[in-house]
This record gives structure tokens, sequence and C-alpha cells, in this order.
């Protein structure tokens, strides 16, 4: 990242909902091993996995369970997962500085469009603001979804270039491929600057 800010002076805004962390959300943290378990408790639970017997319906309980878990996904447990990412040159996040919001989201059967709005139309951080929300997204959400990330229309002086960039495959696999800019769009993700 170069030393160039771009928008000196962003206009920041309050939260519009109070932030309260979806299902989605919590079971994605969870399932990151945030927190590893003692390792006693390990050892009890490799036992209790050997003295049971395998129940069918609670087997197939979950599955149901977590096919439902996949169909509910909407527009809040969307901004849920991405309104907390930082802005890149700047200690607020993206809702903060009124970048995403939830009218912002459409969400299909299998595809999931976020529209982003920069803070200023010359804005050179849009390809890495853009890949942040994919880069979350593509962790959080089950594959069957396809992701589109744009720029809102008229929002940027190079708005088709950054939605090419942005929304082609083999594009987005080189940039994550590139490990200063990885370092960035996980800064970016958890807040460190």
């Amino acid at each position: 990242m170069s030393g160039e800010i771009f928008n000196p002076n962003p206009t920041v805004f309050r939260s519009s909902v109070k932030s309260h962390p979806s299902r989605h959300l919590l079971a994605a943290k969870k399932s990151l091993w945030m927190i590893e378990p003692e390792r006693s408790q390990l050892d009890q639970d490799v036992e209790d996995l050997e003295e049971e017997a395998i129940d069918q319906d609670e087997i197939f309980g979950a599955l149901s369970f977590l096919y439902w878990l996949e169909l509910s996904i909407n527009r809040w447990s969307c901004i849920d997962l991405i309104r907390n990412i930082y802005d890149p040159e700047h200690p607020n996040t993206l809702e903060e500085l009124h970048v995403v919001s939830a009218p912002q989201i459409d969400i299909g059967e299998n595809r999931v469009k976020v529209e982003f709005t920069p803070t200023i139309p010359h804005c050179g951080m849009s390809t890495l603001i853009g890949l942040s929300i994919r880069v979350r997204l593509i962790r959080s959400l089950p594959t069957r979804f396809k992701l589109d990330i744009v720029v809102k229309p008229g929002s940027h002086q190079s708005e088709l270039a950054v939605n090419k960039q942005l929304n082609d495959k083999e594009r987005v696999a080189a940039a994550l491929e590139n490990p200063a800019l990885v370092k960035t769009v996980e800064d970016c993700l958890t807040g460190r600057a």
C-alpha cells in the first residue's frame, strides 16, 4: 500500500443499527478455532465418541438443521458479516463511512450481490475494499452462493474497471496469492492498522 491517502477527511456516520452478531457470524467465529478447548476436554470428547453408538435421527436432524441454516441467509446476516470491515485508509468501519448498508445487498436463490459506495469518486482503495468484502463473504457463506461485488453505479470514475477486477475469478485468485495484499485484506477484516 502506498503512502498516498485518497480521502484524508472522510465523513463518519453512526451505525444505522446497533450491531447484533447474527447466528451465522457467531457460528463462523466458533468454527475458526479462536478459542482452543482445554486438553482434558478434548480427551473427554474422544472418550464420549468412543462410547456412544451412532444415532441416525441425530445425524439426519443435524443435516436438516444445516440445510435450514443455509437457506436462512438474508441481507441482515450479510450486512452483519461485512459491516465491521475496516477502511484501508482510516480507523473506521465500512458501515460508519456509509460504504455498505443493508439496502445495498441483494440476495437471490444462489446469488449474493453487494453494492458498495466509495467515499469519493476517485477512491484508489475501491478494489481493496471490494476484495475485502469478497474475502469475508467467501469465508462465511456456503459455497453454493455466487458473489457479485460491484461499485454503486455512478459513484466511481473507474466503475467498470473496478467491477471487472472484483468479479474476475482469475484476477481475484492472483490478488489472493500476493502476500502483501493478503496481509492488507486481513488488516481490513480484523481492524489492525
